[in-house]
């Protein structure tokens, strides 16, 4: 077996905590420590595991080998640049960075030190996304909704950059196809940032996608439904299930085409232990992870067209918004 990578999550709040958890149990990987800026609950989350904590993650720069990157987004830049710059390889939660500029400045470092820079688009990970992924080749319609009950997490960035960025990452990777026209709106209802927001994305070859992504519905639901010619899927994230209805050729002449539903075969696991188990392996293997740097910048992009349509569409109707 390969040697143990000595990695660290950077940032264990909600999400991190589940990668250290992770971390701790793969047989690849060694979780030398857990960093976190609230001592307490870091401190905890590093004795649950064995291991150890840090307040401030330069103390790791020339201790580790890879990090997942699990702060606000706010800071992902400059975390991430900290330890490309020494020579770690870096896992970094969606989105990649606040901005475009940040993001370009993460990729050319791990370019030019020849390390793994992997977002953490964990629903391409999903094992309901990798059986439809096989199947989708010409898609003509997408149809995605995003919707999440209200929590006091990750208040610090939009629904377009929380949630609806899973969707545009999954469509865009989906479509061989550059969008072409892009139109959205949003509005905030319970914080000053943008809660509720829906998007409609033409793509060069024709394929239309409706996006709506909400963190203030009343149920949680995470579907996509994919049409292409004589074939459509509805895939449900959260239970990891992918129905598909195709249309078959009659079977005599003069018969009536027929609709044949039945359920792809699924092996069920979790999204995030196949997510960091893909992430360790691109280390030990120097190989391109499932999603590049350039991968979560695309998606970084399409968010950020997004909310600037919806900053217009908003400054017309006379909504206020906070955009900072």
């Amino acid at each position: 077996m390969a040697n143990r990578i000595k990695s660290a999550v950077i940032g264990v709040g909600h999400l991190g905590q589940a990668h250290a958890r992770i971390y701790s149990t793969l047989e690849q990987a060694e979780l030398v420590a857990v960093c976190d800026i609230n001592e307490a609950s870091g401190r905890a989350i590093a004795e649950r595991h064995g291991t150890r904590f840090v307040r401030d993650y330069r103390e790791l720069l020339g201790e580790v080998e890879a990090v997942s990157v699990a702060t606000p987004t706010v800071n992902h830049h400059e975390s991430a640049c900290a330890f490309l710059e020494a020579g770690v390889h870096v896992l970094v939660e969606k989105p990649i960075a606040r901005t475009l500029d940040e993001a370009d400045e993460m990729i050319r470092l791990a370019e030019s030190k020849n390390l793994v820079l992997q977002v953490g688009h964990i629903e391409r990970f999903n094992p309901a996304f990798v059986a439809l992924q096989r199947h989708v080749s010409r898609p003509r319609f997408f149809e995605a909704h995003r919707m999440g009950i209200f929590t006091p997490r990750s208040l610090d960035i939009d629904v377009v950059m929380d949630l609806m960025v899973h969707e545009l990452d999954i469509i865009a990777s989906l479509v061989n196809s550059d969008v072409v026209k892009l139109e959205a709106v949003g509005i905030p209802i319970l914080t000053p940032k943008i809660d509720l927001a829906n998007a409609r994305l033409e793509f060069a070859d024709g394929c239309i996608a409706n996006i709506t992504a909400s963190r203030v519905s009343g149920e949680r639901l995470r579907k996509l439904r994919v049409f292409q010619p004589n074939e459509y899927y509805s895939l449900d994230y959260a239970e990891q299930q992918v129905a598909m209805c195709k249309l078959t050729p009659p079977k005599a002449a003069g018969a009536l085409p027929e609709i044949v539903a039945e359920g792809l075969q699924i092996e069920k696991r979790e999204p995030l232990l196949a997510e960091i188990e893909s992430f360790v392996t691109a280390v030990q293997t120097r190989t391109a992870p499932v999603v590049s740097g350039t991968e979560g910048r695309r998606a970084l992009a399409l968010a950020t067209e997004v909310l600037e349509k919806i900053k217009a569409h908003s400054e017309r109707a006379g909504i206020g918004l906070n955009f900072e």
